[in-house]
């Protein structure tokens, strides 16, 4: 059974940084692309950046240059490093997979940008 556990998010000043983390289980990780999107209050779930199998990335044009997706096989975790963080940024952070036909989410972390 895939399981994807998001974790890291907060409070944080505008300018600041924070690593969110998502932690994954049930299929063999280092197989597959993964994706961290984001929804903000109102708005509709848009992508952030993705990471292939490979290690290949894309990023949205409003976070190139200040967000990093990494992943590490060997513990089943694929991370974004958020740096100058802007009050725009405040969003629920959600990572996913494809994996079997099927989409996966975890349940979100919160990331709130806010001085």
């Amino acid at each position: 059974q895939v399981h994807l556990v998001e974790s890291g998010g907060g409070l944080v000043q505008p300018g600041g940084s924070l690593r969110l983390s998502c932690a994954a289980s049930g299929f063999t990780f280092s197989n597959y692309a993964m994706t961290w999107y984001r929804q903000a209050p109102g708005k509709q779930r848009e992508l952030v950046a993705t990471i292939t199998s490979g290690g290949n990335t894309n990023y949205a044009d409003s976070v190139m240059g200040r967000f990093t997706i990494s992943r590490e096989n060997a513990k089943n975790t694929v991370y974004l490093q958020m740096n100058s963080l802007k009050p725009e940024d405040t969003a629920v952070y959600y990572c996913n997979t494809r994996y079997a036909y099927s989409y996966y989410w975890g349940q979100g972390t919160q990331v709130t940008v806010s001085s």
